[in-house]
């Protein structure tokens, strides 16, 4: 497994040995569940993530070609992942799988996979939702991943600019 995927998630993990992120170039974000995958997108050199999609297949073919697609579109210089931990930093139930997924990612894409801590990123992402007037629990699954995953990515990019200063 690399070692960004094993990383302790309480910070954005370094890249993989000798790997140096650019100053510039996009980046995907992952909020993995067994039922769905949101997907956000962000620059380095803005600093902005944003919701992209959710991948709804469970299958994991289904899922990697979907994700393959993305890629293809969005070209990224390196992946993130959100790492589920509880309050206290005990690893969760998906941790396991989190750290999983991030290593086939790095394994399939051959790119820089790091993770970062996504402790309520999920409570966040559907706050923001409802705060955002949508309507019923139907419309707000619909987009809640990708928001989530989109405050993954951003709070990797938050601390990676912190990092810097």
């Amino acid at each position: 497994m690399p070692d960004a995927a094993r990383a302790a998630p309480t910070a954005p993990a370094a890249p993989p040995a000798g790997t140096a992120l650019p100053e510039r170039g996009t980046l995907l974000g992952f909020d993995f569940g067994l039922a769905r995958i949101g997907v956000a997108t962000g620059e380095l050199e803005t600093g902005q993530a944003s919701a992209l999609t959710t991948v709804h297949d469970e299958a994991g073919d289904a899922r990697f070609k979907a994700i393959a697609r993305l890629i293809a579109e969005w070209r990224p210089v390196a992946l993130i992942v959100g790492i589920p931990r509880h309050l206290d930093g005990r690893e969760h139930a998906l941790t396991a799988r989190c750290r999983r997924f991030a290593n086939q990612l790095h394994g399939r894409f051959a790119l820089p996979v790091l993770t970062v801590d996504e402790r309520l990123s999920s409570v966040a992402a559907e706050s923001g939702l409802a705060d955002a007037g949508l309507k019923g629990w139907r419309e707000r699954k619909a987009v809640l991943d990708a928001a989530a995953a989109q405050i993954i990515l951003q709070t990797f990019l938050d601390a990676r600019r912190h990092a810097s200063t």
